[in-house]
């Protein structure tokens, strides 16, 4: 058993409202290795970082990605810092993996100022410009397609993420 498909990006490329929209296109479930998270700890996600802290968190966000991976049928979006663990990293090759690609401009848009993300809570647009730029190559390194998401409704990257499935 595999994901039909892992989806991966920054945060605001909309790897959640891409990923629901796609399942129910493609008739699938639809997983969100955040949630898992927040299941699994009673608690979202930000109390995690406040009451554990990051490395806590990361620990909890590989075994949830690796559980997600080996049991998961339909689609799979994992967290934006999910591609920082190289046994992630590796446990994602032989995975069919798009990588959400977000801008700056549309990125700062889409999250906002950081309500409820807790690596964007000090400067966001400063933070997310770090975090775009620290993880795009890791991105990059696990992606099988990559599917640009700037100035796109999320039905027509849903229906580009679609297309290049059936390739």
């Amino acid at each position: 058993m595999a994901p039909v498909v892992v989806l991966v990006g920054a945060p605001g490329c909309g790897k959640t409202t891409v990923g629901r929209a796609l399942a129910g296109t493609l008739g699938v479930e639809f997983r969100d290795t955040d949630l898992d998270i927040e299941q699994l700890a009673g608690k979202p996600i930000p109390e995690i970082f406040i009451d554990e802290g990051e490395a806590h968190f990361r620990t909890l966000e590989r075994a949830a990605v690796a559980a997600a991976l080996a049991s998961g049928t339909g689609v799979l979006a994992l967290g934006g810092g999910a591609v920082l663990a190289e046994e992630t990293r590796a446990a994602l090759i032989g995975h069919r993996v798009v990588h959400l690609s977000v801008e700056l401009p549309d990125a700062v848009k889409r999250v906002g100022l950081g309500a409820g993300r807790p690596l964007l809570a000090l400067n966001p647009r400063a933070t997310l410009k770090h975090l775009l730029d620290q993880r795009r190559p890791l991105y990059a390194e696990v992606a099988t397609e990559t599917v640009v998401t700037d100035g796109k409704a999320p039905a027509q990257v849903v229906a580009e993420v679609a297309a290049v499935l059936t390739r």
